[in-house]
């Protein structure tokens, strides 16, 4: 499928994606560029690629699939690098969780010729680094796919073929639209565990061992959550500043209306605020994206 995939920054989801391509013999060559040298070291003894380096340009010289799998404050600096490297023939792409503003600072930045189409698996875990990864992290999964208005439609086809024979489900879509699903879908999930996980600290010195030993499965998973990557997420939220903001006054709202409902014994609108929420829940494992059986810190 493709002569040269180069993937700048192999961590979860760069190492996985890796492994994948690997695993379905997409590539003739696979390469990576990290700024650790101990990471380029990692993904060398783990076969996980070809050749690795931190001279970034070197490693997407030649390459027809360009993939950025970097924090998102890192973009621009990856993009620097390596505009001299694009052509005609290459596809670049990403796996960033925020797309409007991404989308145009890269545009401003590499040459006009260049399919610049930005992806978003909706997958993960929340282990981090080379080590982490795993072949079988996409499938089943979406992935959303964000072209810019000059991406040649044959690389747009050809992109969603690779995500889809590595096992994704694929949809396209606009990056505004995008960034205001993930803040509701993703976004806000997680900043609620982050906050959740960070209120329990705050009572942790007095109650330290009973909080740990009752973490029954709310905290247990809001934990599982709050314990992904906080450099990927600090940027996530800025990026995606407005969409992210405008959902917290949201939910501070439902919160008030709740917290007003327990105070007024309010048994019917507690009652049917749980049964529309539970509704939820079957309707996620009914599309395939949950199973019913609990299977906490799954991969």
């Amino acid at each position: 499928m493709f002569r040269k995939v180069c993937i700048v920054g192999c961590g979860l989801i760069g190492s996985s994606l890796a492994r994948a391509i690997k695993k379905k013999n997409l590539a003739k060559k696979i390469v990576s560029s990290n700024r650790s040298k101990a990471t380029n070291e990692k993904v060398i003894e783990l076969k996980i690629v070809d050749e690795s380096s931190s001279d970034i340009k070197k490693m997407a010289e030649g390459a027809d699939l360009i993939i950025i799998s970097t924090p998102l404050s890192s973009y621009k600096d990856v993009i620097l690098k390596i505009k001299d490297c694009l052509n005609s023939e290459t596809i670049l792409t990403d796996v960033g969780s925020v797309k409007e503003k991404i989308m145009n600072l890269v545009e401003k930045n590499i040459p006009e010729n260049i399919s610049w189409i930005p992806s978003h698996p909706i997958a993960g875990t929340e282990e981090s680094g080379p080590e982490a990864g795993f072949s079988n992290l996409f499938e089943n999964r979406w992935c959303i796919l964000t072209p810019n208005k000059k991406a040649k439609e044959k690389d747009i086809n050809l992109l969603k073929k690779f995500w889809e024979t590595i096992g994704s489900k694929v949809d396209i879509m606009e990056a505004k639209q995008h960034d205001y699903i993930l803040s509701i879908t993703s976004h806000i999930p997680h900043l609620i565990a982050y906050n959740i996980v960070n209120t329990s600290l705050n009572i942790q010195e007095e109650k330290e061992s009973a909080i740990v030993k009752y973490s029954a499965g709310g905290l247990r998973d809001f934990t599982r959550i709050a314990a992904s990557n906080p450099v990927m997420w600090r940027d996530i939220f800025i990026q995606n500043k407005n969409n992210t903001s405008n959902m917290i006054d949201k939910f501070i709202n439902n919160l008030k209306d709740l917290k007003k409902a327990i105070e007024n014994e309010d048994e019917e609108k507690l009652e049917k605020i749980f049964e529309k929420t539970k509704k939820i829940r079957k309707d996620i494992v009914a599309a395939g994206q949950d199973i019913e059986k609990p299977n906490f810190g799954r991969k």
